[in-house]
């Protein structure tokens, strides 16, 4: 085994990922666990590193240790202040938190990055710059979709800018908390999808034609079946339709997904004539870390 070079962290609400990770941004080791940012009480974070991560930590004393991600923000173990945009590799990098994980040993905090749109309106996001830096392109736009989708906008390899979508937030409200989803019958018919990015080009705004897949099933133009992909097509037209309106789209398109989310968006692209690669979320994540440990303008020691 080559010898490891980064202990890379991956700390969000819910979950906590850790990767050992070689000079080359290879994954040598990796632990995972439910230890989200909501699930540590007050002042417990240094005991849960410590827990899941002790031997990496005593096994290799002066091993760099860098976190990303929630771990960062105002109910994490520290607040890392978000950098604003533009930022290049090495801004995030000489902006990163220090924090005592024990017996003097420190570990950095990756910051998140905050932006400003053309009419002044603020926008924040923390982990997905990480992701994104990892994506290893140039020049582009950058999507990660999920609960809060992010467009970011790549520019001879700096984050200059970004945008949030409340998709995926959006779709289980009206799902859960509509009249819509009282119309939801399953198993899910997907050729809704392909209405519903239709539907999203049509005039009268996102929330007029969401009321539409009541009025569809009512009228017998659409089967319940059909609802929730309707919705789904429905919001993720409508995002990528803001977020082409908003981005640069001369450059690559590069979306960090997997499953059924990543063909989603996929397909959504390929309906406004753009062609897109999809790239896995775990090695976006441990090859932003790896690029932001050479990024550093000083020695990052345990």
């Amino acid at each position: 085994m080559t010898a490891p070079a980064l202990l890379a962290i991956d700390w969000g609400t819910t979950r906590f990922r850790a990767y050992l990770l070689d000079s080359a941004g290879t994954v040598l080791e990796h632990v995972a666990s439910d230890d989200g940012i909501m699930a540590v009480k007050p002042g417990g974070f240094p005991a849960v590193l410590v827990i899941r991560c002790g031997m990496w930590l005593a096994r290799h004393p002066d091993l760099p240790v860098i976190m990303a991600g929630m771990v960062g923000s105002r109910n994490g173990w520290v607040e890392a202040t978000y950098r604003q945009t533009p930022a290049t590799a090495r801004d995030l990098a000489d902006a990163m938190l220090a924090v005592d994980i024990g017996n003097g040993r420190m570990a950095r905090i990756v910051p998140g990055l905050s932006t400003r749109d053309a009419t002044g309106a603020p926008d924040v996001m923390r982990g997905e710059e990480t992701l994104a830096l990892g994506a290893g392109i140039e020049n582009g736009i950058v999507i990660l979709p999920g609960t809060h989708s992010k467009w970011v906008q790549i520019t001879n390899g700096d984050i200059t800018g970004f945008a949030s979508f409340m998709t995926g937030e959006f779709y289980a409200t009206l799902l859960g908390h509509t009249i819509l989803g009282k119309l939801r019958e399953e198993p899910d018919d997907p050729s809704g999808f392909d209405r519903g990015l239709a539907a999203a080009q049509r005039s009268g705004g996102l929330t007029h034609q969401a009321f539409a897949a009541r009025t569809s099933v009512l009228l017998g133009d659409m089967s319940g079946h059909a609802v929730a992909p309707f919705l789904s097509g429905l919001l993720i037209g409508s995002e990528v339709d803001a977020g082409l309106g908003l981005a640069q789209t001369d450059g690559e398109i590069v979306l960090i997904a997997e499953g059924d989310i990543a063909a989603a968006y996929t397909r959504a692209l390929a309906a406004r004539g753009k062609r897109s690669c999809t790239l896995a979320t775990e090695g976006c994540f441990t090859a932003g870390l790896a690029r932001l440990l050479d990024a550093s303008t000083s020695t990052i020691k345990a």
